[in-house]
């Protein structure tokens, strides 16, 4: 039967079509028992074999659908899909609200998920995912660039799902303050549970630093070998960008954007830190480890290592040391050590609109759409530009530069500095 509560159910998704559909009664008939079917289908299928967001997109939906019918069978569903809800809430969402996959995009996902079911109205299901989607709105806002996107950190794309203007604005509606919303005070800012760093401040200045897990350890499939790798944004346009994800098939091309080479951080004898294979498998994973962060009204200094390439014959260890000062910008210093000789490469991929200006052995000058900036290679090495990809979008692949130092040895020392000119 059709109840009020069903055709409201119809007016909630339908929008603009609600008084059609209410009209219709042998459509609505029809469209109540499909529905009806697939939340009897996801009830008895439970993506449990994939776990992760899979398992939260589940939850959602059973909700929703017990919430917004009437019955049994709905009863069934949504005592199963609030049970299943708090469940992976409590397990996916990490104590600073960054969801577990520590992807900015899949973080977008599970906020908008958390913000439809909230907006239900119900109170028992509005107290269940309340605390997580406020906790989740001041990650996010963290993981934004200037430019109002999202960081594109492990499997993240732009265009997929909402915008975090949109998703924070829409908390806002429901009650959440500009406190739980916002970015917090500019300067130096944490997300520690995840492993993500940096700084944010009123001129546009923007660095997210990555020391955190590939992800978690039983579902690691969003993961890129990116550790101790970062992305910035100067007077608030992007300069130093992650390779993205361009697609989820088999291929050279995902490869690539999943690989060490694609991220700013150490390749070391052309080996990814993990061992990346098919599209989402991860074996041998590295762990980042020591990571000490020193926040300071100025700026901010974070260290770590990691034990990726200990795996290799020579047994190498990736150090890593960013300091970002206020008016100087930052500098990343780099310590390879090994058993025996390896060879290193340091790379930092710049946005498709820098253009690289001058250029000496160990200086280059980048200029952007606010002005230009130096990076400089503190060590020995001289800097080399090779052509690389940036793939914002699924299915976009623009062609940009990376700056690159090599070395080799049992012992090696390099770095960068990276400044805006005035």
């Amino acid at each position: 039967p059709t109840s009020l509560r069903l055709v409201n159910w119809l007016g909630y998704f339908l929008g603009a079509h609600r008084a059609e559909t209410a009209a219709n009664e042998a459509f609505a008939a029809r469209l109540l028992g499909s529905l009806g079917a697939h939340a009897e289908w996801v009830a008895r299928r439970i993506e449990y074999h994939l776990l992760g967001n899979h398992v939260l997109e589940n939850a959602t939906a059973l909700t929703l659908a017990g919430t917004m019918l009437a019955g049994k069978r709905a009863a069934r569903w949504r005592r199963k899909g609030l049970g299943l809800l708090r469940e992976q809430i409590a397990e996916q969402f990490l104590a600073d609200g960054t969801h577990f996959e520590r992807s900015p995009m899949y973080h977008s996902r599970m906020l908008y998920l958390l913000t439809i079911l909230e907006q239900v109205g119900d109170a028992e299901l509005g107290a269940a995912v309340r605390p997580a989607a406020r906790a989740a709105c001041g990650a996010l806002a963290r993981l934004r660039h200037p430019d109002g996107r999202i960081a594109l950190l492990n499997d993240s794309a732009f265009g997929i799902y909402n915008k975090p203007d949109e998703l924070l604005a829409a908390q806002r509606a429901l009650g959440a303050t500009e406190a739980e919303t916002g970015p917090g005070p500019a300067g130096a800012w944490s997300l520690p549970a995840a492993g993500y760093f940096g700084w944010r401040d009123d001129r546009g200045n923007y660095v997210v630093c990555d020391a955190a897990e590939l992800g978690p350890s039983y579902q690691p499939g969003h993961a890129h070998a990116d550790l101790l790798a970062f992305e910035l944004s100067l007077r608030g346009h992007r300069v130093v960008v992650d390779a993205g994800v361009h697609d989820y098939e088999v291929g050279e091309t995902r490869a690539y954007c999943r690989s060490t080479a694609a991220h700013n951080t150490v390749e070391i004898d052309g080996q990814d830190q993990a061992e990346m294979w098919s599209a989402f498998r991860i074996a041998r994973r590295a762990h980042p480890r020591e990571v000490a962060w020193r926040p300071r009204t100025d700026g901010f200094e974070l260290s770590a290592w990691h034990d990726g390439y200990l795996r290799l014959p020579a047994k190498a260890r990736h150090a890593r040391t960013f300091a970002w000062a206020a008016g100087s910008g930052l500098t990343i210093a780099d310590r390879v050590t090994a058993r025996r000789t390896v060879d290193v490469a340091s790379r930092l991929h710049l946005h498709p609109s820098c253009a690289i200006e001058e250029r000496s052995d160990r200086r280059v000058v980048v200029a952007y759409p606010g002005g230009r900036f130096s990076v400089a290679s503190t060590g020995p090495q001289t800097i080399a530009v090779e052509p690389s990809r940036y793939c914002p979008e699924f299915g976009v692949i623009e062609e940009n530069a990376a700056l690159v130092v090599r070395a080799n040895g049992t012992n090696v020392e390099s770095g960068w500095t990276l400044r805006h000119e005035d």
